[in-house]
């Protein structure tokens, strides 16, 4: 059992770092962040990458920014989002939501089951694709 802790925390340690977000934050937010394609667009120096990400019940990712938008999909479950100085907003599966570069924003989610999301980056090439904010 210890060692399965262990080699949980280890990865989860690793997933943090591989998506530029402190460790602690990604082993209380995700169960899951999965990249499913990255593709150069023709506009120089920027990259589409798409993600699945998931979020346990009652975990959520802290304040952040993108060098690029983030269009977001809700796949399963119901999350709340915070973007900049606006109101929270509560999606479900099918709801859709636009943040725009730079935009400081959060999410959690707020239902009983894992919650799911498509996430699709338009990012600058070559910068930390995740900045914490404090």
């Amino acid at each position: 059992m210890k060692t399965t802790k262990n080699i949980l925390t280890g990865i989860l340690a690793i997933i943090g770092f591989v998506a530029n977000i402190n460790p602690v934050a990604a082993q209380s937010a995700a169960s899951g962040r999965t990249e499913l394609q990255r593709h150069n667009l023709s506009i120089p120096g920027r990259e589409v990458v798409q993600v699945r990400v998931e979020i346990n019940s009652g975990a959520g990712y802290p304040k952040h920014t993108h060098p690029g938008e983030e269009i977001i999909y809700i796949l399963e479950g119901v999350l709340e989002y915070t973007v900049g100085d606006q109101p929270p907003v509560t999606l479900k599966p099918g709801n859709v939501l636009f943040i725009p570069a730079g935009t400081v924003h959060s999410v959690r989610n707020v239902g009983g089951t894992k919650g799911a999301e498509l996430a699709t980056y338009i990012l600058e090439k070559a910068k930390q694709q995740v900045t914490l904010v404090k």
